[in-house]
C-alpha cells in the first residue's frame, strides 16, 4: 500500500491556504524590479512596523540564544484588556489560536459552523481535525446569523464568525453578534475573530472581552499582523474563560512565540500614535480607493478593514493583467468569488498606482 495512503482521509481533502504572492516571485516570473513592484495582497500595513517596535526588536536579538519568556507580554495583554494572566493564550499568529481551539473542541463525528465567503483558516481548522463543515450561505456577502443559528446541531462544537470579515470586509453591528451568542448553546464554542478589530472607527467598537463574564463559551481572538505591522514576527492571541484558555494552552506547542516578537508587541502596545496614524492612512486610503472604483464603474463590498473587494468582469483575467504591471492584489476564485478581487489600503502613491494599473487593465 502506499504511503500517502495511510495518510489520515480527512487530512488529503483539505485545500491549502494559498497566501498573497510575494514580492519576490513576481519579480522571478515577470522579470520585474521588486522596487518596481507594489503588493497589496495581505492586508498589512502599508507604514510597516512601529517605531518602538523595531527598536524594540533591536534590542531583543542579543537574547536570541535564549528559549523565549512569555510573561511579560502575557501580562501586558492582561493588564490591558481587564483580564487575568489565566485568560491569555499566544498564537503564532492568530491562525495559530484558531487551530488550537479546534484541535481542542473539534473530532471526527463533531461539526462546526461557518459562513459562506468566510476567512479561509475555519474550514482548514476544521477539516484538519476530522469534523464536519456546516458553510451557511451569506447574506450580502457577510454573515446570516438568523441562518447559522439555525444550522447548528447537536454534533456542534464550534461556531466562527470573523467580525470584520475577512475577504469580503462585512461588518456586523455589535448589538446583533451578542444577541447571536446569547443563542448558541451553553456547549458551542463560540470563536469571534476581530484581526480587523483597531480599523472599525471608534464608535463603532465594543469591548468584547467584556462579554466573557456572561458568555464562558465565548472565545476572542486578534493579532498584531494588521494595524501593529507585524505580520511576519507572527504573534497573535485568544482571550477566553480560565478554563477555555488552560485547554488550549495544553495543546499549545512550547515557545510557539519568538522572542522578536514577543519583544516587538510589547512595544507596539504602547505605540498609540503609530496605531492612530495607521488608522488614519487607512480610513483616507479606503476613501481614494473607494471613489476610484466608482469612477471606473465597478462595484464594491463596504468594507470596515483595511482592504476593499471589488466585482470586475473576469477576476483572473484582470489579476493577470495588474501582475504584469507589477501590482499585487488578492484574486477570490479560491473563495468562490471568481470575479472578485481584494486590494490592501496602501501608501497614497501605491493606491494611485493600482487605480492606473486597473484602469489599463479593464
Amino acid at each position: 500500500m502506499n504511503l500517502l495512503d495511510q495518510a489520515l482521509p480527512y487530512v488529503r481533502k483539505i485545500s491549502p491556504y494559498v497566501p498573497g504572492k510575494p514580492i519576490t516571485e513576481l519579480a522571478r516570473e515577470m522579470g520585474l524590479a521588486v522596487d518596481k513592484i507594489v503588493k497589496l495582497a495581505s492586508n498589512e500595513n502599508p507604514l510597516g512596523m512601529s517605531p518602538k517596535a523595531r527598536a524594540a526588536v533591536e534590542k531583543a536579538r542579543s537574547g536570541c540564544e535564549r528559549y523565549p519568556d512569555q510573561y511579560e507580554l502575557i501580562a501586558a495583554l492582561a493588564e490591558r484588556l481587564g483580564v487575568g494572566q489565566d485568560q491569555i493564550v499566544l498564537g503564532n499568529g492568530s491562525n495559530d489560536v484558531l487551530d488550537l481551539a479546534a484541535r481542542v473542541f473539534l473530532a471526527p463525528g463533531r461539526s462546526a459552523v461557518m459562513s459562506q465567503y468566510a476567512f479561509a483558516v475555519y474550514p482548514l481548522a476544521t477539516l484538519s481535525t476530522g469534523a464536519e463543515c456546516i458553510v451557511v450561505p451569506a447574506q450580502h456577502y457577510g454573515h446570516d446569523l438568523a441562518g447559522m443559528k439555525a444550522a447548528i446541531r447537536l454534533d456542534t462544537r464550534v461556531v466562527w464568525i470573523a467580525n470584520p470579515n475577512n475577504p469580503t470586509g462585512n461588518f456586523l453591528p455589535y448589538a446583533e453578534v451578542r444577541e447571536f451568542i446569547a443563542h448558541v448553546p451553553a456547549d458551542v464554542v463560540m470563536v469571534l475573530d476581530e484581526a480587523y478589530n483597531e480599523y472599525l472607527p471608534p464608535a463603532e467598537r465594543v469591548d468584547t472581552v467584556a462579554w466573557l463574564k456572561d458568555f464562558p463559551n465565548l472565545i476572542v481572538t486578534r493579532t498584531f499582523s494588521k494595524i501593529y505591522g507585524l505580520a511576519g514576527l507572527r504573534v497573535g492571541f485568544a482571550v477566553a474563560a480560565a478554563e477555555v484558555a488552560d485547554l488550549m494552552n495544553r495543546v499549545r506547542q512550547p515557545f510557539n512565540v519568538n522572542n522578536l516578537a514577543i519583544a516587538a508587541a510589547c512595544a507596539a502596545l504602547d505605540d498609540h500614535l503609530f496605531v492612530a496614524e495607521s488608522y488614519e492612512l487607512n480610513r483616507r486610503g479606503m476613501e481614494r480607493i473607494i471613489a476610484g472604483l466608482k469612477r471606473l464603474g465597478l462595484e464594491h463590498i463596504p468594507s470596515h478593514g483595511n482592504f476593499v473587494t471589488f466585482a470586475v468582469p473576469d477576476g483572473a483575467s484582470i489579476n493577470q493583467k495588474l501582475l504584469k504591471q507589477g501590482v499585487i492584489v488578492r484574486p477570490l476564485g479560491g473563495y468562490g468569488l471568481p470575479n472578485h478581487l481584494r486590494v490592501t489600503i496602501g501608501l497614497e502613491s501605491e493606491n494611485l498606482r493600482f487605480l492606473e494599473a486597473l484602469e489599463k487593465s479593464l
